[in-house]
């Protein structure tokens, strides 16, 4: 297929792997072992065909000088003695090394998958990846068996096995710390769900875990850590020093960064625990000193808290000014200038209000609440009687110390299913 008529077309890194090589004057140059490709978006470009001159020799084949590549050979211009050594530069990449039977993360299917071959465009002279083929027939191809496996598929089954493709867009590769370092749509990593994201974590091998966790940005990490098995969030946040383990740890909820640094080992929070802002680290150790089972070691002290004389205006902007920092923003908590919790008015309450209305003519008094020392079964008591999605907690006297979200119980009680 002479590429100097600019066509277009599609081809196998497997049915290029291996070619002999030679240039106009029938001269044999080598042999095909690799693919060079600068990683550009959207798709990474081609740049050069490594070949094996020698034994012990390798050389660059630039993509320019490619004439044609047929069935028995690919064609060059250019002679022998004119071909250089490979030297990496800038974000060039060895294709086969990097990427063949290599994990991909398929970020549209949110999977981990196999890459068994690779797909290119072949378009005005420029050589385009643009698929990873991560199907049974692309590795039927690379041993040289898609055509007898066609055949008996047809003949035994009258069905023809499909290639399984993914766009390199939505492929983001895991096989070397390197790769994961260059600027390389990141962001397609951040845009799969965190609780699919750990899904992925968990499936990976601690090496490359480590180098994806550590690849995303501190708020996807955080999102994707408060997803994960709490032992693998302790081998995650094991791998960072304290200073980039805190700015992680202080982006997740409030009580879910208490249960990831009280599992940790003690000198190990410790350290973060210095790192992190004064006041989340004292919300944090005061969390800490409840028993995990009880009330006070579910509950978060991230919440809405409102006096009984705030307008529903009033509350509607402390929302907008908090809401993003707190854990919990569907309930808010109306206290007296003591703490002492004196109703309830929900986010619908506020939305349907008006503006000037006081928080004590629409909040619900009929409070449902727990103390710090009650256990699990006494908090699943009162979420399953009364329907809610959080309870607040408060001390003997009444006054009002956190409130517990139904996801955190179930972590707890889940946690212990099966000991």
């Amino acid at each position: 297929m002479p590429l100097t008529s600019e066509p277009q077309g599609f081809l196998f890194l497997s049915d290029i792997l291996k070619k002999k090589v030679i240039n106009a004057g029938g001269q044999h140059l080598g042999q095909i072992v690799d693919a060079v490709a600068e990683f550009v978006e959207p798709y990474p470009i081609v740049t050069g065909l490594i070949l094996k001159v020698s034994a012990h020799k390798n050389a660059l084949l630039p993509w320019k000088s490619v004439l044609s590549i047929g069935e028995d050979a690919c064609v060059a211009n250019i002679t022998a003695h004119a071909l250089a050594g490979y030297k990496k530069q800038g974000n060039a990449v060895l294709l086969k090394d990097a990427l063949m039977d290599k994990q991909v993360v398929d970020t549209n299917g949110a999977r981990i998958r196999r890459v068994n071959d690779l797909q290119f465009l072949q378009a005005h002279h420029i050589l385009y990846l643009i698929h990873v083929d991560v199907g049974f027939r692309g590795l039927m191809r690379r041993v040289g068996l898609t055509k007898p496996m066609d055949k008996m598929m047809q003949m035994l089954f009258d069905y023809t096995l499909a290639d399984q493709l993914i766009s390199w867009k939505f492929a983001q590769p895991l096989s070397s710390p390197d790769l994961l370092r260059l600027n390389i749509a990141q962001n397609r990593l951040s845009q799969i769900h965190p609780a699919d994201l750990a899904d992925i974590l968990e499936d990976l091998d601690i090496r490359r875990r480590s180098a994806v966790f550590q690849a995303l940005d501190k708020e996807t990490a955080a999102e994707t850590l408060e997803e994960t098995d709490p032992k693998i969030q302790v081998s995650l946040i094991a791998d960072l020093n304290s200073a980039q383990a805190s700015d992680i740890i202080e982006e997740m909820s409030l009580s879910e960064a208490t249960d990831l640094l009280g599992d940790l080992p003690k000198e190990k929070a410790k350290r973060i625990l210095k790192e992190m802002e004064k006041t989340v680290a004292e919300d944090v150790r005061e969390l800490l000193a409840h028993p995990e089972k009880e009330a006070g070691g579910m509950m978060t002290t991230s919440f809405l808290r409102f006096r009984p004389s705030t307008t529903v205006q009033q509350a509607m902007e402390m929302i907008r000014a908090e809401g993003e920092d707190v854990d919990l923003i569907y309930y808010g908590y109306i206290t007296d200038e003591k703490e002492h919790l004196l109703g309830v008015v929900t986010l619908r309450d506020l939305l349907l209000a008006s503006p000037e209305t006081t928080l004590n003519n629409i909040m619900d008094s009929r409070i449902i609440s727990v103390k710090l020392k009650d256990n699990d079964d006494t908090i699943a008591e009162n979420f399953a009687k009364y329907g809610v999605t959080a309870i607040p907690v408060v001390d003997t006297k009444g006054k009002l110390q956190g409130a517990i979200m139904f996801k955190n119980l179930l972590e707890v009680v889940a946690s212990h299913l099966g000991k």
